[in-house]
């Protein structure tokens, strides 16, 4: 299904169907009030400028990180989630990024290619939130597969509706960040809706695209059994999914909070220990999913 460039970030939550639809989140406690009005701003400023151009805050050369492979990531500027324990809450504003031409973009894509395709790499587009900019997003991937470059999608899934069938069409493989399986538990982490992330998935499955779930594991705030069960039950019905990947909660972020003036909340938060970890990778496990 293709969106109108113009679809708010209240549209998204308006494909809830079970749970209350607020046009804004309130702020969780311990947390500073939400700019979501600025996000709604980043999103309209995104579709004005089209595709031919966008906001990307740096770019990395990593390997077995973004996907697999070598990969060429991008992190573009912008997110409309707050979640709890970002460790990259520099991107959250599209001003926060350079404006990027796609040729340009594409030229550095060429300067790695050898190294990307010795090793099975590719491409991966993230953020921030890569589909703030799904315009800019479906021109990258178009012109990656033209020149056989594996295209990787890392998203929460919250704006899925932005994406179009084109983009879609070029889109190897999706990094689904499911933050939490609860509702209420979802609202806390990210100030948003689970339910857009959830349909999502199910589209990415029933177009039979590869999906690496991913859950970062929070001691206190993510790690409830119900919660992880709830994730782990839904993981197992998307059909096109190849791998989980429980991602333990650590603070490589929090001087980035501190430098930005931002409340914090997770500051005395430990890391999960292994035990924990090890339950949760079980309950996934106990679902005949692929575990790392």
């Amino acid at each position: 299904m293709s969106v109108p460039s113009d679809l708010s970030i209240a549209t998204a939550d308006a494909v809830v169907t079970s749970e209350t639809q607020p046009t804004r989140a309130s702020a969780p406690s311990g947390r500073n009030p939400l700019p979501l009005e600025e996000a709604d701003a980043d999103l309209h400023r995104s579709a004005k400028a089209g595709g031919d151009t966008g906001s990307v805050h740096s770019w990395e050369l990593v390997t077995a990180v973004d996907g697999p492979g070598t990969r060429l990531t991008f992190f573009l500027a912008g997110c409309p989630l707050r979640c709890l324990y970002c460790h990259n809450p520099d991107t959250w504003q599209m001003r926060r990024g350079t404006r990027v031409h796609v040729d340009d973009l594409m030229k550095r894509v060429r300067r790695y290619e050898p190294v990307m395709r010795a090793s099975g790499g590719g491409v991966t587009l993230s953020g921030g939130e890569a589909l703030l900019q799904a315009s800019f997003v479906e021109r990258i991937f178009a012109e990656c597969k033209a020149i056989g470059v594996h295209t990787t999608l890392d998203t929460s899934g919250f704006l899925g509706l932005r994406a179009s069938d084109d983009l879609l069409d070029n889109t190897d493989l999706v990094l689904l960040d499911v933050k939490s399986g609860d509702p209420d538990t979802y609202k806390k982490v990210t100030g948003r809706l689970l339910e857009p992330t959830l349909v999502f998935g199910r589209k990415l499955a029933d177009r039979n695209i590869p999906i690496w779930l991913r859950f970062v594991l929070v001691p206190g705030l993510t790690d409830a059994v119900d919660n992880v069960d709830k994730v782990a039950d839904y993981a197992a019905t998307l059909t096109s999914l190849e791998r989980v990947e429980v991602l333990p909660f650590h603070q490589m972020g929090r001087d980035k909070w501190h430098e930005l003036g931002e409340n914090y909340a997770l500051d005395d938060v430990e890391p999960p220990s292994k035990e924990l970890v090890e339950r949760v990778r079980g309950q996934f496990e106990s679902r005949g999913l692929l575990t790392y």
